[in-house]
């Protein structure tokens, strides 16, 4: 009986090595992020406009393609996914993806499936998320005041996402906390984020603004706080010890010695992360990024939707790898005008 070549490689992976995804820079390719949505329940002032227009849902893959496509990836390498959005606990059913993926923690093919979210519906999904093999989760949360945080999501509930911290704490899931720097906006309460992470347990990172999109009447100057800037402040008050602790991301990370706490720090802009880039970002409609600052992107959606010839999924993907670039060009320069990607952080999910 005629079998297809997917189907073929699949039922061989336990008796052969398949080649690792290598790009042209020897860096192996081991962690994919996948948004699958580009729609969010919040419009954070840095990542998109308050009058959004979002895909078709007929443009955007099924769950199913998107479990098809994470598979492939799982089998050529990628030690690590980690599904974000937009919001992507607000895609329909997306708990049944999530169960989906967990099959390959079960194999061993799978090191760690870990989830960006804003947190806004933790509250209904945090135990099913532990129970498909979600042991982390990040949480995107910019400041620790009420008003300032309807200022800043523009839609958020601070108590919503807040009891849903709770329910991921109580079922058992490991928290990170993401906050981005924004100056004149949070650049007075970071010792309070680190007291609150320090008693909670969380670990802490700090990230710079990125370049991305259009964000309305605000520009990315009006909101760029170098994070060197933002550790000198911590050190006025904090023992920072660093370590060589790793998550598979780009954070750099320190000891905050008077809480046992962890603190990252994200830095896109004052000193990229290139070197040691081992992420592709693939979006809900297909496209795969090699990076999330350059234009250039691969086409997966026809590959994925090719019933005649499965192989040439594998084949656009490692075309793309071979395309990854040495570094971004996020720039952030008071002497010219600025110009961001024109994508936002919703499509390729930061």
């Amino acid at each position: 009986m005629k079998q297809s070549c997917y189907n073929t490689a699949m039922q061989k992976i336990s008796k052969t090595s398949v080649p690792p995804l290598i790009d042209p820079f020897e860096r192996a390719i081991t962690y994919l992020r996948v948004s699958v949505t580009d729609r969010c329940d919040f419009r954070c002032v840095y990542c998109m406009s308050e009058d959004m227009s979002f895909l078709p849902k007929a443009e955007v893959l099924t769950l199913e393609e998107l479990d098809q496509a994470c598979s492939t990836f799982v089998r050529l390498g990628v030690r690590k996914l980690r599904l974000t959005g937009g919001e992507p606990l607000v895609r329909r059913n997306i708990m049944w993806l999530v169960h989906r993926l967990g099959r390959h923690l079960d194999s061993g093919a799978l090191d760690e499936l870990t989830v960006t979210t804003n947190g806004s519906q933790l509250e209904k999904h945090a135990a099913g998320l532990a129970e498909a093999g979600v042991k982390r989760i990040n949480v995107s949360l910019d400041t620790l005041q009420k008003d300032k945080f309807s200022h800043i999501t523009r839609w958020g509930n601070f108590d919503k996402v807040m009891r849903g911290i709770d329910a991921a704490v109580s079922a058992g899931l490991s928290i990170k906390i993401n906050c981005v720097a924004l100056k004149d906006f949070n650049d007075d309460e970071i010792h309070d984020m680190v007291t609150w992470c320090g008693e909670r347990g969380f670990d802490l990172t700090f990230i710079e603004v990125m370049p991305m999109g259009d964000i309305g009447n605000e520009t990315r100057l009006d909101q760029y706080w170098p994070l060197s800037m933002l550790r000198a402040d911590l050190r006025r008050r904090w023992t920072l010890t660093e370590t060589d602790f790793r998550t598979g991301g780009p954070a750099r990370y320190w000891r905050i010695e008077e809480t046992g706490g962890r603190i990252g720090f994200i830095t896109p802009l004052t000193h990229n992360f290139c070197e040691s880039c081992n992420r592709v970002r693939l979006t809900c409609t297909g496209t795969l990024y090699m990076c999330l600052g350059q234009h250039d992107r691969a086409e997966l959606r026809n590959a994925l939707r090719d019933k005649t010839f499965p192989c040439t999924l594998e084949a656009a993907i490692r075309e793309a790898i071979s395309r990854k670039p040495e570094g971004h060009d996020f720039s952030v320069d008071r002497r010219r005008e600025v110009i961001p990607i024109d994508r936002h952080m919703s499509v390729t999910g930061g």
